[in-house]
């Protein structure tokens, strides 16, 4: 009894996933994708490059989100061996180029273990630390920030 059951249930999954891949061709006319009506294979054009907000800093939405880059990075090298970021924030070179010290976090390795040098784990800034830029949101939202509350 309990194999009939199991091959009943198998064989509605896949009558389910063949009537949701014939009709799929139909319904795809029907949704509104965030680049437009385009079908699939039609070419769209590049989305135009969003303008980077230097200068002022964006405030942050909420505890502990990392700080967004307030300057260019775009010709940064960051690779194994290299790191332009640091040249800046690390200490004691932050003080002389009036930069951020990295956050003690970033000097802990995945063990918590206290290193005099960035952890390998936090080498790659761009990971989590991104440009900031004035952009449009893709989708409506009502998200409201944290701080100041």
């Amino acid at each position: 009894m309990n194999r009939w059951i199991k091959g009943a249930a198998l064989g509605l999954a896949v009558v389910g996933l063949m009537s949701i891949s014939v009709s799929g061709g139909a319904r795809a006319e029907t949704l509104q994708s965030l680049r437009g009506a385009s079908s699939i294979d039609e070419a769209d054009k590049a989305p135009d490059i969003a303008k980077q907000k230097t200068g002022e800093r964006f405030t942050r939405a909420y505890r502990q989100q990392p700080p967004m880059v307030p300057h260019k990075i775009d010709k940064y090298e960051i690779d194994l061996k290299v790191n332009q970021c640091i040249g800046c924030h690390d200490w004691p070179q932050n003080v002389k180029e009036n930069a951020p010290k990295i956050s003690e976090t970033h000097y802990l390795s995945p063990t918590g273990v206290r290193l005099n040098k960035v952890s390998g784990s936090r080498w790659f800034c761009n990971q989590c630390h991104v440009p900031q830029a004035l952009l449009d949101p893709l989708v409506t939202n009502t998200f409201e920030s944290a701080i100041g509350q």
